[in-house]
């Protein structure tokens, strides 16, 4: 039994030597949760000289990977999805978000620079329609606007006008 009980302080004391020896009893004071900044940032993009307020609301996951897998969940997905997004969308305060024009994507992302904090690179659905039964979507990297079934799954990013 003896030796039991010194193989067992023996063992013990290697593996705390081994685990870095620290057998210090206090332990450092954690941050409170309200003092956490997030990491989240959502907010919104005022365009001034265009008379707009657009939504700069960080992507998630599963948006990317609706984007990717033609999917739609929040802002990514297909045209149809996109309409009933901004229009049942409540942010920060407003809920008369639309989809934007072609034109006004393209206008927007025709500034030089990256205006805003959150962004995709990939095309982004436009409520304006082709001649044949397709939508415009705006590529955000050169800002030129393309044909998209509406079928098809692209990010969202939803416009208000502003009030004079």
């Amino acid at each position: 039994m003896k030796k039991r009980i010194v193989f067992l302080g023996l063992w013990l004391a290697t593996g705390g030597l081994m685990a870095g020896g620290n057998f210090e009893t206090t332990l450092p004071e954690v941050a409170g949760i309200d003092e956490i900044k997030s990491c989240t940032i959502n907010t919104v993009y005022t365009e001034k000289d265009a008379g707009l307020m657009w939504q700069d609301a960080k992507y998630t996951d599963a948006e990317d990977g609706a984007y990717k897998r033609n999917h739609s969940t929040r802002k990514a997905g297909t045209w149809e999805h996109a309409i009933n997004y901004c229009r049942g969308l409540n942010y920060e305060g407003y809920t008369d978000w639309r989809l934007p024009t072609s034109d006004e994507l393209t206008h927007m992302h025709r500034k030089p620079g990256q205006e805003f904090i959150n962004y995709r690179d990939g095309d982004f659905w436009t409520s304006t329609p082709t001649t044949d039964v397709r939508y415009y979507v705006v590529f955000p990297a050169d800002a030129y606007q393309y044909k998209r079934y509406k079928r098809e799954s692209n990010y969202i990013r939803c416009v208000r006008c502003l009030r004079k």
